[in-house]
């Protein structure tokens, strides 16, 4: 039998106030009182659902680039806040994410900081990143990697406009106290690889035999590149299976270790067939969305967004989400499963099996 629990009568509760009020002066505070917020039942994450037009986004981004140049901004970003996290640069609990802008001829000087970062190309031409002395021309849909401490420049050699995604482990690093940063005099780090280098080393599920192996935690292709991933998923959605929860899903991995790309960040990409709605699902990791095509409409637990063509919207911690392609859509997402993974705290949450 339980034992009953009896109310603390008021001298009671002022005795134990005032022991309180006593030992928080020796930086100490009771347990008992607190734990029910420290381990909860089930996720409770601060940040909320959260949805981006691009459109309006694009033009506050173009009305910034007016306003000052690349090099006076160092990278001139627009951070998604999160509305439930408000003033912490942060678009879920444990990610950065914003929209980058670089005018004709532009370019960001050279720099390398501990957090790991992912780009996104959603809007111009002749665009690159440079990575520890190896270029990579951008194109729509592409996926780039920057590991973390890796010298790193951009730039626009384009005629017009160039915007990407911008997505980075911030606040992980800063959790741990390890941020590190360290800015270059020059504009770009010296090229010391051909364009293309990784991609013909690693790109074709194939590794160069009889050479060293990179040990790095990071994937050492730079670029994914969309038209790649985009053949993949129409030829899976013609075979089959499809995911009742994600439709056609393809997680983008190391080439070397068949692990997530970055030791923090997972990324993704899935195809929703036109009138694809899916089944319910939720999982730990707040994942934040990019529509690289398509238009539709998402639920993410209490709040429904109609999204299109480069938009972004976020689906926080545990939220259950449904999403719905009114055409056919092609969802970029990333977010810190490949850290919670590491740690053995990811779980998902699928319907039962029919």
């Amino acid at each position: 039998m339980s034992a009953t629990t009896r109310t603390p009568s008021a001298a009671q509760l002022n005795a134990r106030q005032e022991f309180y009020d006593r030992i928080g002066q020796q930086n100490l505070a009771p347990l008992w009182e607190r734990v029910g917020g420290l381990v909860t039942r089930e996720p409770q994450p601060i940040a909320r659902p959260a949805h981006w037009k691009y459109s309006d986004v694009r033009a506050s981004l173009l009305q910034a680039g007016a306003l000052l140049s690349a090099e006076e901004a160092e990278r001139r970003v627009l951070i998604f806040e999160n509305p439930g996290l408000a003033g912490q640069s942060r678009i879920t609990g444990s990610l950065f994410s914003g929209l980058q802008l670089l005018m004709p001829g532009e370019k960001a000087h050279a720099h390398r900081h501990t957090a790991s970062a992912l780009r996104v190309f959603l809007e111009g031409s002749r665009a690159y990143t440079a990575v520890n002395g190896e270029r990579t021309l951008m194109s729509r849909g592409d996926f780039v990697i920057t590991p973390g401490s890796t010298w790193h420049d951009h730039g626009n050699e384009g005629p017009d406009p160039v915007i990407w995604l911008d997505g980075l482990d911030v606040p992980i690093v800063n959790l741990f106290d390890t941020s590190f940063a360290e800015g270059s005099e020059s504009t770009e780090i010296p090229v010391v690889r051909p364009d293309g280098d990784c991609e013909a080393r690693y790109a074709g599920a194939l590794l160069p035999d009889g050479g060293s192996v990179p040990d790095s935690l990071s994937s050492p292709l730079l670029n994914y590149r969309y038209a790649r991933a985009r053949e993949s998923l129409a030829a899976i959605e013609r075979n089959g299976p499809i995911d009742p929860c994600h439709g056609v899903r393809l997680r983008y991995v190391n080439p070397v270790t068949g692990g997530s790309v970055m030791p923090t960040m997972s990324a993704a990409v899935q195809l929703l067939g036109a009138g694809f709605e899916t089944a319910p699902y939720r999982s730990t990791d707040g994942t934040v969305f990019v529509v690289v095509e398509g238009k539709g409409r998402s639920q993410i637990g209490e709040a429904a967004f109609d999204w299109s063509k480069s938009d972004v919207f976020v689906a926080p911690s545990w939220a259950p989400q449904r999403h719905r392609a009114g055409s056919e859509s092609v969802l970029f997402s990333f977010s810190d499963r490949a850290a919670q993974e590491k740690l053995g705290i990811w779980r998902e949450q699928r319907p039962p099996a029919a």
